[in-house]
């Protein structure tokens, strides 16, 4: 089992002061996440999303942070692969420089993006994607191993060309695959590759997930194999608070899933920009429960739950909002579900500094060594 933290840089407020401020404290957390035993940092990418993510450029984060941490993963999840965006040749240039640099830590995930606002930054149509992400995230590996290229496709067109470096990683760094709905996990697992399933789902949807996953990569065509190192792995998305104080840990969990949510559906469905008014716990279901229509955000066609309590009823299950014991019950069960990964999802909109830290903390001593524990235990 492997325990990381995944960032937008998001935020409730915009200001040029707080935004370099958020860019510092992500630092500072993630140096923290590997004094106490974090396995991988990963940065999503997304471009013109106000307050819901700010990560626009995960290269330069993750350069910096590789430079600034010894042992920690450097993980992409994920790179956006519409040509105009992100060509293949200076994807795989930039992900081969980042592996040598970081002594071969990287992990690379490749993806599309959600909007049209981000797709119509760069000229393009959202439903037009897909055709043009496969022909990148089968070509950039590819780049990766052979250091050359020559290709005529469809939507990208390079003469021969000698592409350096070449990564530390032989043949590259393990791929991964955004996921959310149960085709994209057909997906990933057909093309051999992680699954890093980054919707608010909770442990009954990740062990259906995971069901179809492992079926996918069980049966996969070594012909629809993306790239030259199959990964069977498994990665689930937790917000979590973690406190010793478990009713503020809730207040502040659920506030900040609260905004999460609400930035989500306002970008993604266009629904009203979100709420920062501080409630509590309970406050903070209720106005899910009064606004549900506009906040209930879609991602990829597919309903999100709120503080682990779906949006439909709010029928009470557990989370990872609490102390120590809540979170270590909340892994559990999303182990038992198939998860090979945690990604913790700790920096949402209004949530302090100092309460990442305490989590990070909390995590660090109490969560991440019950495991390892458990793991060690069942190994001898």
């Amino acid at each position: 089992m492997k325990f990381s933290i995944i960032y937008e840089a998001q935020m409730a407020d915009t200001s040029r002061e707080n935004e370099q401020q958020v860019f510092r404290d992500i630092v500072e957390q993630s140096i923290h996440a590997e004094e106490m035993g974090f396995d991988t940092i990963w940065a999503v990418e997304h471009t013109a999303l106000t307050q819901y993510a700010h990560m626009s450029a995960p290269e330069t984060f993750l350069a910096y942070l590789a430079g600034r941490t010894s042992r920690i993963g450097i993980g992409h999840g994920v790179v956006c692969l519409p040509p105009a965006m992100n060509h293949p040749v200076k994807v795989a240039e930039r992900i081969a420089t980042l592996d040598i640099l970081s002594n071969g830590r990287v992990h690379f995930g490749m993806g599309k993006g959600g909007t049209q606002q981000e797709a119509g930054t760069f000229g393009y149509n959202l439903e037009d994607l897909p055709p043009m992400i496969d022909e990148s995230m089968y070509l950039i590996p590819k780049i990766l191993k052979h250091g050359e290229i020559e290709h005529d496709g469809q939507f990208v067109k390079i003469p021969f060309r000698p592409i350096h470096p070449s990564p530390m990683q032989d043949p590259h760094p393990p791929i991964y695959m955004a996921c959310t709905r149960a085709d994209t996990l057909v997906t990933a697992g057909s093309r051999g590759i992680g699954a890093l399933v980054l919707g608010f789902a909770g442990p009954d949807d990740i062990a259906q997930k995971n069901a179809i996953y492992r079926e996918a990569f069980a049966n996969r065509k070594a012909e629809d194999q993306v790239g030259y190192r199959p990964t069977q792995h498994l990665a689930a998305l937790c917000p979590a608070v973690v406190l010793d104080d478990r009713e503020k840990a809730r207040r502040i969990g659920l506030r900040g899933q609260r905004f999460f949510v609400e930035s989500l559906g306002h970008w993604y469905s266009g629904g009203p920009a979100p709420d920062v008014e501080d409630l509590d716990a309970s406050e903070s279901l209720a106005a899910l429960q009064r606004h549900k229509q506009e906040t209930v955000a879609w991602l990829s066609e597919e309903k999100i739950t709120i503080g682990g309590h779906h949006t439909e009823s709010f029928e009470v299950v557990d989370d990872a909002y609490g102390n120590a014991d809540d979170c270590i019950r909340q892994v559990q069960r999303l182990r038992d579900a198939g998860a090979d990964e945690i990604l913790f999802m700790f920096q949402m909109g209004g949530i302090p500094h100092e309460v990442i830290m305490e989590t990070i903390r909390n995590i660090g001593e109490k969560v991440i060594p019950h495991f390892r524990d458990q793991a060690a235990m069942a190994a001898e």
